[in-house]
This record gives C-alpha cells, sequence and structure tokens, in this order.
C-alpha cells in the first residue's frame, strides 16, 4: 500500500491529519495516511523543538529513512509543505527513495520570501489573534486556555523555523509536484504557488480550492476529494515517479 506521509503546519501536529484515513478509505484511494510527528508536541511534547529547519530536515531524514524505502508520497501544508518540499530535495541529493509525488498546499515557492504571518516575539493576545484570524487556531481552544499555554510555544518556535528558511534551491526536483491554492488566502496567492513551477523538473500541477489559509479544515470534504482523485492515481501506477505525468494544472 502506498504511504502518505503527512507534515503538520505551524503549531499543528499529527492529530490534524488522523481522521483524513476515515475519509479516504471511503473514497477507494489504496492509501495509508502517516501522520508525522515532530519533536516537542504531542505525544512527542518532552523533545526539544527544531527552530532551525536544516537541523529538523537531517533528524527527520535519518528517523523516516526505513520507512520511506516503500511507494510514497509526501503531503504538506503551509510549514509542513516547506518541510515536506525540504526532505525531498535533501534525498534528491544524497540518491535516497524519493516519493512518487509532492502535493503541497498554501506555501510560497522557496525562492520567495515567507509570508508575514505573525512575529513569533509578539505577546501573547497578538500571536493568537493572528492564529484564531488565519483559521490556524479553532476559536473553540479560546475557552481552554490550558491547551493554548502548551500551544503557543510551538507556534513561536516554528513560525522562526519558517522565518529562518533562506536558502534558494538551485536544482529542480525531479518528482511531480501538485499545488493546492485557496482561493481567499491572504498570506499565500495563487501567483506564489504558480511561482513552484521554476523547481518542478518533472511537472506540475496547481489547482484553486475554496476558502482561505486553512481550507484544509473549512473546506476538508472538497480537499479530501481532490486528494483521494490525485492519491489513487499514485496509488496503483506501477512505474517510478519520475515518469508518471503530473495532471494539467487549473
Amino acid at each position: 500500500m502506498t504511504r502518505l506521509f503527512c507534515f503538520p503546519y505551524a503549531g499543528g501536529g499529527a492529530s490534524a491529519y488522523r481522521r483524513w484515513q476515515r475519509g479516504l478509505d471511503a473514497l477507494d484511494t489504496g492509501v495509508r495516511v502517516m501522520p508525522v510527528q515532530l519533536p516537542g508536541r504531542e505525544e512527542r511534547f518532552g523533545e526539544p523543538r527544531f527552530t532551525d529547519l536544516d537541523a529538523l530536515i537531517e533528524d527527520m531524514d535519518a528517523q523516516l529513512d526505513d520507512e520511506l524505502s516503500e511507494p510514497h508520497l509526501f503531503y504538506g501544508h503551509s510549514m509542513g509543505a516547506l518541510i515536506a518540499y525540504t526532505l525531498a530535495r535533501r534525498r534528491q541529493r544524497r540518491g535516497a527513495t524519493l516519493p512518487r509525488a509532492l502535493v503541497l498546499s498554501a506555501c510560497r515557492a522557496p525562492h520567495l520570501p515567507p509570508p508575514a504571518i505573525a512575529d513569533p516575539d509578539a505577546g501573547d493576545e497578538e500571536l493568537l489573534a493572528a492564529l484564531v484570524g488565519l483559521g490556524g487556531i479553532p476559536r473553540t481552544l479560546l475557552d481552554h486556555p490550558e491547551i493554548l499555554l502548551a500551544l503557543l510555544p510551538v507556534a513561536r518556535d516554528d513560525l522562526r523555523l519558517c522565518l529562518g528558511s533562506t536558502a534558494v534551491p538551485t536544482e529542480p526536483l525531479r518528482v511531480p509536484l501538485h499545488l493546492f491554492a485557496g482561493v481567499a488566502d491572504r498570506l499565500v496567492g495563487v501567483d506564489e504557488m504558480l511561482s513552484w513551477r521554476r523547481h518542478a523538473g518533472a511537472g506540475c500541477a496547481v489547482r484553486t480550492m475554496p476558502g482561505g489559509h486553512f481550507f484544509i479544515r473549512s473546506d476538508e470534504d472538497v480537499f479530501l476529494r481532490e486528494l483521494a482523485s490525485l492519491t489513487r492515481r499514485y496509488a496503483t501506477a506501477r512505474v517510478p515517479a519520475h515518469q508518471v505525468p503530473a495532471a494539467a494544472g487549473a
């Protein structure tokens, strides 16, 4: 079974993707959802968090190497897309097994400056207001300060990690890129997603979705149908990833 490794967005964790397996099974995709747990959150809460992207990628590459020997795809949203892409790029450089495709959403192309989501050094109220406004934190959590106390330090370090990413890649990635952009996303516009094409050496397709930056939450059913159609195609493919053509762009 093809594995779909899902990397979390800033402030999020593996739990953001745990109910996707049921949704994708109902759509007969033939993929196994593999939510990736980063240090410093949920079951790995006691571990030090990373604020340096290269250090995080080196650690993840070593930890996931055995699991990535089987057919797989990478999915990432926002920060998760940056992580998925950078991990694939590292594995390409060292000649390791690559994913059949990358599915990335709500993330600017790596040669563009990161979006100004929020100042990681802002006060709690200012940072919280920014994250809630984007849809990254459900408003229902505002009634649970004990959860927010644990979440805000994670979000701060994740924002530092994203802002510290400055390396511009020179070699195109040799796997297809499938990109999703929210039509009302005020942080990452469609044009900024289209700019990924300069980093795609095996085809690039861009689809627009209803909703803002967190359309994977506000319009989850719509997105999962699109994801199911895409992953089903790679789950049944029996050719190397670089030979699987990307779908036509939207």
